[in-house]
């Protein structure tokens, strides 16, 4: 049986390799894929975390394990599960539902 994952969920993931802009290298990444997708498929939909950066309306604020940082959503991607390194956590609901709430204006009409 493979591991469990969760929207909302917090894995340390393998990003590389990279092209361009892209964000780099093994990171904090939040599962965003519905948790239907994360059962049955060998792929999920993540978006990277980072502690630097500047503020932008498709990134979302977060505290996690004892540190300030972003959710970057304008750098979301889908990967295999096998760059998943291990789970790290899970974001609060606060964060659960700003990570919705910047989600459906991205793809609003």
């Amino acid at each position: 049986m493979g591991m469990v994952v969760q929207r909302f969920d917090v894995f340390l993931v393998n990003l590389d390799p990279t092209v361009g802009h892209e964000i780099k290298k093994t990171r904090p990444c939040l599962i965003i894929s519905p948790d239907e997708m994360n059962q049955y498929i060998s792929t999920v939909i993540i978006a990277p975390m980072t502690t630097k950066g500047r503020s932008y309306p498709t990134r979302v604020s977060c505290y996690f394990q004892g540190k300030s940082g972003q959710i970057i959503l304008d750098q979301m991607r889908t990967v295999d599960k096998s760059r998943l390194v291990r789970r790290l956590g899970r974001i609060s609901e606060l964060e659960q539902t700003a990570v919705l709430a910047v989600l459906a204006e991205l793809f609003a009409e």
